[in-house]
């Protein structure tokens, strides 16, 4: 029996999308633009999503399920109608159906915007365990923002960033359902007053200068080749009363819609800048806002299926995505004292039993922390509370005599050691029952370092869940060619365990198929090439190493130390134009925060070399400097399949995981890398003859830095990187202007923080080693599918697992 609403054979699809044509969009084919096409196809593959989250729904909607809630600032799901179709094993019968109708399901496919919900890694890494949730079959629901406007749009203009609103949302977003009638208030400012109650119990009461509603947005998240389909619930801010009628009739048409413009705000750009008192207090009011929507919405389901707030850590396991969330520490703790009337002690044992913490960063200056001042304005009875988990907190500590002062100063989740500020982080660590950094290395380097104290309170708090990807979108997806490669060779499967890949270690060295590895490589380094001569207009050469950085720019990601190798090289072509250098294409990519001056400068610098390389007769056929602009998850798909090199060089113990690496290595790139983050598992799952290291190790990195670091030493025992460091300083990069790189200049031979000179003659030693391999091969590509080979470990699946095992202590469906 035909069903066009859930069927899934050529024909039901394609009866489906002409009914949505028809009477969703109010379009015949004549008239339809390609938009409406693309528009069309959602609705028809969403209908068969959400015929899923009915039955997952069932599946899970008793009482007994214990669910996973997800809070994150971020996510960066990249575009959907792609990923859908193979979640749900339709693109082939939606290619005939779309076939059939004459249009061309990829070019539908490229019509789609993906939303810019997220800045990097951390947002990508949201997605791909909402991906692996779902496919696991762990009850889940996604929690974040609905943000009007993402991550900006990265455009190159003379070589420096320039950055466009991005409008994700102008053409709509087909894949989401409004939910108004989940809405939640949000209070903001005020005062707090106390009264007592019948039982004599002292009850705090809000009353708040301001209120908003948070209305609900719902975006299904299908696993690959199962039945459950969770949701991805973003909020998006709303006036409480969107229009003043009085203040309309006497002419004051402004403050007619001020609460609303006021109010929307909250939710109108990710990450606003907070070098300003306004950015800070806005940025604060999103955590907040998001948090408590989360939270009441929490609430009001666990009502629904019989529970009690005194349960409530039973049911729900919520993961705190970073510091972005830990606000809701407190607000749960305000929602069942003063909402639920909990007494603190039970209130505090639920909240500590529902939270769990995932860190992210090593960098002291990027744990989260709120001045007192902004944080009582805005939040005064979360105040309240933060300051009394505190003080009971500290109690506890006088009561052990190993903690001196020194270290309760540390632990306090008010810093008071230059002003008064919250700790966001001591307060995540605090109220929750478990702590986990995001690799091997960075786990351990957390309980040394930023949460040293806290690990040593608590040790059996702490736990590793290594982080992962997912290999539907980053190879399925991603790389057609490989796929098809792989499963003719160990069959079907291994998408959903990736640990199957082993079973092609034996092909490593077969001749045969070591030539259609190289013919899917080649394939996707042209495909890229010719993106590449679309955006930018350089042309490069596909048969040349594709040598690619693409991440966020940041200093200790060490972009410029690319940058001084690509110089290295073609000094060294000035000086000796028969010199022995394989033929290279350097690709860059990746976007600089707005007020980053630092960071735009090194986008500057790459495209300044570029553009004396590129137009260099004498070697512009040897060396390639290309830098791809506004980098996010579509065009990542397209890069990562076609890089035979993936620079992983961030300066050691700063870089918490990476997953790029991870996404590099699954698609057969060989790794040039230090012993930071997540580089060190790979290294040890792909083996350390097939990965190129160098570089101060996380332990020298502190011996150097304690000791006193004199990069102005490296730079006078060098030749080499005297020649570039002097070729910089003397303007050629920049059209004679010495003063426009004087600053990258001055901060590395002045003080060098993430220590690119210390580290420079062993990166052009790692980079000779993969020159002489390149030369090579027959040598390379065994190591390219060796490397695919053993990233079994790295699929976010795992990681799901683990939280699961470690953290959630929840069991998968089955």
């Amino acid at each position: 029996m035909t069903n066009i609403r859930t069927g899934i054979s050529a024909e039901e699809i394609k009866q489906a999308f002409l009914d949505n044509m028809h009477c969703a969009l109010a379009r015949s084919e004549s008239v339809a633009t390609q938009q409406n096409v693309y528009y069309a196809l959602a609705l028809t593959v969403r209908d068969r999503l959400f015929a899923h989250t009915i039955g997952t729904i069932g599946k899970y909607g008793g009482a007994n399920a214990r669910r996973v809630a997800y809070l994150s600032a971020e996510y960066l799901p990249g575009p959907q109608l792609a990923n859908n179709l193979l979640s749900l094993g339709i693109t082939e019968a939606t290619r005939d159906a779309m076939q059939s109708l004459g249009y061309d399901l990829d070019q539908i496919i490229a019509e789609e915007d993906e939303p810019g919900l997220g800045n990097g890694g951390l947002g990508r890494l949201a997605s791909c365990y909402m991906d692996s949730l779902a496919s696991v079959e762990v009850p889940a629901i996604g929690y974040g923002i609905r943000y009007e406007f993402g991550i900006f749009d990265q455009v190159i203009r003379d070589g420096w960033q320039e950055e466009i609103t991005d409008k994700w949302l102008r053409q709509g977003n087909a894949w989401e359902i409004a939910r108004p009638g989940i809405n939640y208030r949000v209070k903001f400012g005020g005062h707090t007053e106390s009264s007592v109650d019948e039982q004599g119990r002292l009850v705090m009461h809000w009353i708040p200068e301001t209120e908003v509603t948070g209305v609900a947005y719902d975006t299904p998240v299908l696993g690959y080749a199962v039945e459950t389909c969770n949701a991805l619930r973003l909020w998006k801010a709303e006036a409480v009363e969107s229009f003043d009628f009085a203040s309309f009739n006497h002419g004051d048409y402004y403050r007619a819609v001020q609460d609303k413009m006021n109010s929307e705000n909250i939710t109108k750009v990710l990450y606003p800048n907070d070098e300003l008192a306004v950015g800070k207090e806005l940025r604060l009011k999103q955590q907040y806002f998001f948090s408590s929507c989360s939270l009441q919405d929490m609430l009001r389901i666990h009502a629904s299926l019989g529970g009690t707030p005194a349960d409530f850590h039973e049911k729900w396991a919520v993961q705190l995505n970073d510091t972005h969330p830990a606000m809701a520490v407190a607000e749960l703790m305000r929602l069942l004292v003063d909402e639920h009337s909990l007494d603190w002690d039970e209130a505090w044992q639920i909240t500590r039993e529902t939270f769990a913490y995932t860190n992210h960063t090593l960098l002291p200056e990027a744990l989260e922390k709120w001045s007192v001042k902004l944080f009582g304005a805005l939040l005064p009875r979360h105040l309240e509370i933060v300051y009394e988990i505190n003080r009971r907190f500290l109690e506890e500590l006088r009561a052990n005599p190993e903690i001196d002062e020194a270290g309760m100063a540390r632990l306090s989740l008010i810093d008071e050691s230059a002003g008064r500020f919250v700790r966001m982080a001591n307060l995540a660590t605090v109220g929750s029952h478990a702590v986990n950094g995001v690799a091997e290395l960075h786990s351990a380097l957390l309980k040394q370092t930023v949460l040293r104290d806290f690990a040593d309170l608590w040790p059996e708090k702490f736990c590793n869940v290594t982080n992962g990807v997912t290999p539907r979108r980053f190879v399925a997806l991603s790389n057609p060619g490989l796929t098809k490669l792989i499963t003719s060779v160990i069959g079907e499967g291994w998408l959903k365990d990736l640990n199957r890949l082993r079973d092609l270690e034996p092909l490593a060295e077969d001749a045969g198929f070591q030539e259609q590895w190289r013919e899917v490589k080649l394939a996707n380094k042209r495909r890229l090439a010719a993106l590449i001569a679309e955006r930018t207009g350089t042309k490069v050469a596909p048969e040349s190493l594709f040598d690619v950085l693409v991440k966020r720019i940041h200093e200790y990601k060490r972009q410029h130390l690319a940058a001084l190798h690509i110089l290295t090289l073609y000094l060294r072509l000035r000086n000796n134009p028969g010199a022995d250098i394989p033929s290279r294409t350097f690709i860059f990519g990746g976007k600089a925060a707005p007020g980053y001056f630092m960071a735009k400068r090194i986008i500057k610098l790459i495209n300044a070399i570029g553009e004396v390389v590129n137009a260099d007769p004498d070697v512009r056929d040897r060396l390639k400097v290309v830098f791809f602009p506004d980098f996010n998850v579509r065009n990542a798909q397209f890069i990562y399949p076609a890089a035979n090199l993936s620079e992983q060089i961030s300066t050691a113990g700063k870089e918490a995981s990476g997953t790029g690496n991870m996404k590099f290595a699954l698609n057969g790139a060989l790794t040039i890398g230090t012993l930071d983050g997540a580089n060190v598992e790979i290294r040890e799952e792909v083996g350390a003859e097939n990965f190129f290291l160098f570089g101060l190790t996380t332990k020298e990195v502190m011996i150097l830095k304690t000791g006193g670091y004199r990069p102005r030493e490296y730079y006078a025992q060098n030749a080499s990187l005297r020649g570039v460091i002097d070729f910089i300083a003397s303007g050629a990069l920049g059209r004679g202007d010495k003063e426009l790189f004087r600053p990258i200049v001055e901060n590395l031979l002045n003080d060098d923080p993430f220590f690119l000179l210390a580290d420079y003659q062993a990166y052009m030693d790692a980079q000779e080693r993969v020159s002489t391999l390149w030369r090579d091969q027959r040598a390379w590509t065994g190591q390219s599918i060796l490397n695919t080979a053993r990233m079994g470990k790295f699929s976010s699946d795992r990681s799901i697992r683990n939280y699961c095992e470690r953290v959630w202590k929840i069991r998968p469906a089955k």
